[in-house]
């Protein structure tokens, strides 16, 4: 991330300018040549760095396959790119297509973009070749070599889902969602709260204007916190919002969600019950959901499982019902239902899955564990649609193992590979019943710093092997596997947690997984392990930003270990922790209180609240769950079953009652989802109502004068939004601190797709 960006929209035909030190002037450049245009264009420049968009135009043949070649004349060096495989040597600089942009039409174009250092100048190449040969901008003179297509064109309309779009001039380097406004209405008084995303590419010089039907009802752009209340409103009235960029105002967006009684309800399709071989009936709630612009409007879409009544812990014997996992819209529309069928068992510790764009089409996937008969969106059966694994305990010890990627806005198989790690020796895990070797986790990470991978993991209490998967060009296909048995990972079992996290605990611009007590870098290689073993709850985040980096706070379960530690993600040093005192069950690090600097941390085996050096500063809050940014000021507040609180001294003040709503996974009391879904920075709660026929979604009606870019946009949030349903859900975290005292937000290296 960079502490300074310049955009340019120049644009100069046939030159070559110089960026000098210090000074910005004419920065794009095309090159003309037979058969060929190349447009380079720096947009922006930092010390010792800069960022460019290239754009190449093929005026000849069509093209399956590109390459294009150019030399720095100044010492320039590329360091990161994308849609374009990037290599230099010496000079000489060369970009080839990525899997996703190989053809280019007559006339077509394709584009890229890349980070570089430099230093003293950086001149623009004064040339550039395609494919071996120099661009010049005139079409070639012969008639094209390939003779045109005798078939006709086909009749059927073109394909629903287009190929990736380019990132923008000012694009950075992390594929992020490109996300409308989110503008919602919430019932606040006797007015209305209106609020709308600031975008992660908006961080200066955008302001805005807000309309109530056609009448716009701010005096001057709003150049603060994108929020509004529109006193003595009508309750249902229409609002749309417009940015404001360089005294322009750009197109509306689409009209505001209505929040009337502070609350939208998502109307849900319940499943029918049944019964299990042994006679048992159930039936089903709506539990952990996530979301995802699954058909690319700009919207989330909302990804759901339903538990059946009887889902088990791996621990406990018995038939389970069918777990099934629904995508709706916001306004109730189902898009599909998957059927993981009888051989996937039903509990917390079973179906993690996860929802993100990973092939970059921008349009969410949905991923998670399938086997023989799990039946697709459209109907496709997984394997045999006839085996049944279970044993007469209920569990499934045998028969294939899947991992399917699946159509997120059709609900269709797009690619299934055999599930890794594999389930081998069931005993070779910790027991021989079938406990602790279908303990699964799951997650996203961006392990290159660019595009995000899937994460697929089994076992942590003695045993665990963590999976990384690309999806591309429509197929999965394996990133690295990281195995305890390996040589040299010793360390890493039995470290893990009912959870995970992602972050970039290095700062190398490439996320890694805080597996517990163990971290794995991005190349898959262990990283570092505290020792201290496996535990139910863990935190990690910029938790003190008195020091560099981000820190972890992690409560254990082994009572011959510290109850709770506060540790260094980069290396695992423990700064702080507390006394051995068995199972600690429940802990959360954040800040909750102004009157002590940074995150404060507490946990359900140790008295007292910690201060980021561990010292106690006061009463202890009266729940350890999850969190949410709900009323005005950056300090976060307590969420626990169906209520959120606002901490003090010497008591909780009650901010919100859910109405009619119920939390889930039983004494974890979490809710369906909550995160930074709608409107400002603030974050939603969705729980399901009592009945499951709706997931009803809170909205936060107090204004606020903070303005932050939609969490969405910072990439330790986002895909801590897409883990946050895996096992013993836990809140998230961004890659900055958010509370008392707070910086700037650090612009956020991103393009949006």
């Amino acid at each position: 991330m960079h502490p300074s960006r310049h955009r340019l929209t120049l644009l100069a035909a046939t030159t070559a300018a110089t960026v000098v030190a210090g000074t910005l002037g004419t920065v794009v450049a095309s090159a003309a040549a037979v058969g060929c245009r190349v447009d380079y264009q720096i947009t922006n420049q930092w010390q010792g760095g800069f960022g460019a968009n290239v754009t190449v135009t093929n005026l000849g043949d069509p093209l399956d396959g590109w390459a294009v070649t150019w030399s720095y004349a100044a010492g320039q060096q590329v360091t990161q790119a994308w849609n374009a495989a990037v290599t230099q040597s010496g000079a000489q600089v060369t970009a080839r297509n990525v899997d996703h942009n190989p053809a280019i039409a007559t006339n077509g174009s394709a584009s890229f973009g890349f980070n570089g250092s430099w230093t003293g100048s950086n001149p623009v190449p004064g040339s550039f070749a395609l494919n071996g040969t120099t661009c010049t901008g005139a079409p070639p003179t012969d008639e094209p070599t390939t003779p045109p297509p005798t078939t006709p064109p086909p009749t059927t309309p073109p394909p629903t889902t287009p190929p990736p779009t380019t990132p923008p001039p000012s694009a950075g380097v992390v594929q992020m969602e490109k996300l409308d406004r989110g503008l919602v209405s919430v019932r606040s008084g006797s007015g209305n709260l209106v609020s709308w995303r600031l975008l992660g590419t908006e961080t200066s010089g955008v302001e805005f204007n807000l309309y109530r039907g056609t009448t716009k009802i701010n005096a001057s752009p709003i150049t603060g916190a994108t929020n509004y209340l529109d006193s003595g409103a009508a309750a249902g009235s229409a609002y749309t919002v417009r940015a404001v960029v360089g005294g322009a105002e750009q197109a509306a967006s689409p009209p505001a969600l209505q929040f009337g009684a502070g609350y939208l309800d998502v109307p849900l399709q319940v499943p029918a019950g049944g019964s299990t071989p042994s006679g048992e009936s159930y039936s089903y709630s709506a539990s952990d959901a996530s979301v995802g612009d699954l058909n690319g409007d700009g919207n989330y879409e909302i990804v759901l499982k339903w538990e059946p009544s009887n889902a088990k812990d791996n621990s406990q014997s018995g038939y389970t019902g069918n777990v099934y996992v629904d995508a709706y819209t916001l306004t109730g529309t189902r898009l599909w239902r998957v059927d993981l069928g009888r051989n996937i068992r039903a509990g917390a510790h079973y179906t993690q899955f996860q929802v993100y764009d990973y092939d970059g089409d921008g349009r969410a996937e949905v991923a998670m564990k399938t086997a023989d008969g799990t039946r697709s969106g459209t109907g496709q059966v997984i394997g045999s649609s006839s085996a049944d694994h279970r044993n007469s305990s209920g569990y499934v010890l045998s028969g294939p193992e899947y991992l399917t990627m699946f159509n997120g806005q059709t609900g269709a198989v797009a690619s299934t590979v055999n599930y890794d790690p594999p389930r081998g020796t069931v005993s070779s895990w910790g027991d021989s019943y079938g406990n602790r070797v279908d303990r699964f986790l799951a997650g996203t990470a961006y392990l290159d710093g660019q595009r995000p991978s899937l994460i697929m993991a089994r076992g942590y209490y003695t045993r665990a092997v963590i999976a990384a998967w690309d999806f591309r060009n429509g197929t999965l296909t394996k990133r690295w596997t990281f195995d305890s048995n390996s040589s040299g990972n010793g360390a890493a079992a039995g470290q893990g947690n009912h959870q995970l996290s992602v972050a970039d605990v290095d700062a190398d611009g490439r996320q890694e997984i805080v597996y517990g007590a163990a971290t794995i870098d991005d190349n898959g290689r262990l990283l570092h392990s505290t020792g201290n073993g496996h535990g139910d709850a863990m935190h990690v985040g910029d938790l003190d930003p008195g020091r560099a980096g981000l820190e972890v706070f992690k409560v254990d379960e082994d009572a011959s270990k510290p109850s709770s530690y506060f540790a260094d993600a980069r290396t695992g040093q423990v700064l702080w922790s507390t006394p051995a005192s068995g199972d600690n069950g429940r802990g959360v690090s954040a800040d909750i209180w102004a009157g002590s600097p940074g995150a404060e941390s507490w946990s359900s085996a140790v008295a007292g609240l910690a201060n980021t050096r561990g010292q106690n500063v006061g009463r202890k809050p009266s729940s350890a769950n999850f969190l949410a940014w709900w009323d005005g000021d950056p300090v976060r507040e307590l969420l626990d079953g169906t209520k959120i609180d606002k901490y003090g001294t010497g008591g909780e003040t009650r901010l919100l009652d859910g109405s009619g709503v119920a939390s889930n996974n039983g004494t974890k009391s979490t809710p369906a989802l909550s995160g930074d879904i709608l409107g400002d920075w603030r974050e939603e709660v969705i729980w399901r109502t009592t009945d499951s026929r709706a997931l009803r979604i809170y909205s936060t009606p107090t204004p606020t004068s903070t303005r932050i870019y939609t969490l969405m946009h910072d990439p330790q949030y986002r895909v801590a939004i897409a883990w946050q349903n895996t096992a013993y859900n836990q809140p998230p975290h961004p890659g900055f601190f958010i509370g008392n005292g707070m910086g700037t937000p650090p612009t956020p290296d991103i393009h949006l797709r």
